[in-house]
């Protein structure tokens, strides 16, 4: 693939950690403005130069990084404008509540033990109690006096730990016209509860909520199920997809008549993977419920299935240990060889792939994937029509300053996996960190907005800055 090199064009200093990076039409309004909701709780515009405040949630945002040391997953974590934002107004966040915090789903860190099989069937119990915080989903409306408000909630979501819990979240789908709201598999480490794989359960999955036909219920139930969701709320609700780790959103490419969506999916040891599909099968929660009751499996061809936990990518997901006898070798060991076996046949492949170790010189080695975007602009030529993505950190073993690394890859033709090229940059970050957090595009895809971070602790206020990638 093509060597692209690009510039970083600095359009907001001194920001707390940027999770969304996109662009919408102000009602009454004639150009787009770039929207930077932060993991804080903090919605900035920018409009004639000048960085605006939209909304301020940061009271009802959970108290972050106070018991990990500063590093968070909570928070703000999604934003979606409604296609039709210049007329009604609505928009929709997903975020962390204050004052939800609880004990955490289990004791300990956690991680799987092939030659103990109790560690390979763990139960989530006592959700009620057991659990580490709850995550909103809400319509908010932007009042003919320009004050937004909340209008209503749609979802409460007991979450068992204190990561996965989905960034860039929430996006409408213009195929459906529906909001996507993707979510993690509830975090830890290795999916000890298989939630991802569990049709019942809401982590782990993609999950399509009709707005227009949602029907008000009052103060929602906080739930992990759908078979614990009332019925109304159930009947708007489709299932997208599952065996999910963890996603920095989806996003949408048009080609003539149909889309392809690019999904990203984070590694837990071995890889960071970007799937891609145009076709899919989405099953309605009602569906789902009744063959829960019957016990019977729902129809699920066609249906995408990332695989996770018992797939990494393209990988069986494995336990690493160094080796004894070479401290510089590992060990690796397949975590859930069954899980694998059952569904190595059902999931969909990777588009591409890239590797916490990788001894190829062209490539980087990663950490996590935390941004993938289509590009459809002519501005920079060599990546019209590819898909853009980005990582945290390309050597996480590598002394401070952390690096993080823009890369790109592109459908093929014949539907085969593809490889990926690093993408060079000229900017000078000088001696400070700049780990690669988000990353955003406009409403027609022709521009691409990166947000860097110069601290991975949620803690460590005012280090964002947020880029253009230009030419």
């Amino acid at each position: 693939m093509e060597k692209v090199k690009v510039s970083l064009r600095p359009i907001l200093n001194k920001v707390n950690l940027p999770t969304v990076l996109k662009t919408t039409i102000l009602p009454g309004d004639s150009m787009e403005r770039l929207f930077v909701a932060t993991q804080v709780g903090e919605i900035f515009y920018i409009r004639d130069g000048a960085i605006r405040t939209f909304l301020d949630i940061r009271s009802r945002i959970i108290k972050l990084g106070g018991s990990s040391g500063g590093y968070d997953e909570r928070g703000l974590l999604g934003l979606a404008f409604h296609p039709d934002f210049y007329f009604n107004g609505l928009f929709y966040l997903h975020y962390s509540v204050a004052e939800s915090q609880g004990p955490g789903a289990l004791p300990e860190t956690f991680e799987p033990n092939p030659c103990d099989p109790r560690t390979l069937n763990l139960k989530w119990l006592n959700r009620e109690t057991q659990y580490d915080h709850i995550d909103t989903v809400e319509e908010w409306i932007l009042q003919p006096n320009g004050q937004p408000q909340k209008r209503r909630t749609l979802l409460n979501l007991r979450r068992p730990f204190l990561n996965h819990n989905g960034v860039n979240s929430l996006n409408f789908s213009p195929e459906t016209r529906k909001l996507i709201l993707t979510t993690g598999d509830g975090g830890s480490g290795y999916d000890p509860f298989n939630l991802s794989q569990n049709d019942m359960e809401i982590a782990g999955k993609i999950i399509e909520i009709d707005v227009v036909n949602y029907t008000f219920v009052y103060n929602p139930p906080v739930v992990t199920r759908f078979d614990e969701l009332p019925l109304p709320i159930q009947e708007t609700l489709s299932v997208m997809a599952k065996g999910v780790r963890n996603i920095p959103g989806i996003s949408f490419q048009r080609f003539y008549n149909q889309y392809v969506k690019y999904v990203g999916n984070v590694g837990q040891d071995l890889v960071e993977s970007i799937f891609s599909f145009a076709q899919y099968k989405t099953i309605p929660v009602t569906q789902l419920t009744q063959n829960s009751l019957m016990t019977s499996e729902p129809d699920q061809d066609g249906f995408i299935n990332f695989g996770w936990r018992g797939w990494e990518g393209a990988f069986p997901t494995s336990i690493i240990r160094a080796c004894s006898a070479d401290p510089t070798l590992d060990e690796k060991t397949i975590a859930y060889y069954n899980e694998a076996v059952q569904n190595s046949m059902k999931r969909l492949q990777p588009l591409t792939s890239y590797f916490h170790k990788d001894p190829r010189p062209d490539k980087f080695e990663g950490t996590a994937l935390t941004g993938v975007q289509a590009y459809m602009g002519n501005g920079i030529p060599d990546l019209t029509g590819c898909v853009v993505f980005t990582d945290l950190d390309k050597d996480e073993e590598s002394p401070p300053p952390g690096r993080g690394v823009l890369a790109y890859t592109r459908v093929r033709s014949d539907g085969k996996p593809n490889d990926f090229s690093v993408i060079e940059t000229d900017y000078n970050f000088g001696s400070g960190s700049a780990y690669y957090v988000s990353l955003g595009t406009n409403m027609d895809q022709t521009r691409l907005y990166l947000g860097v971070y110069g601290s991975t602790k949620v803690t460590d206020f005012n280090q964002g800055t947020v880029f253009e990638i230009v030419p």
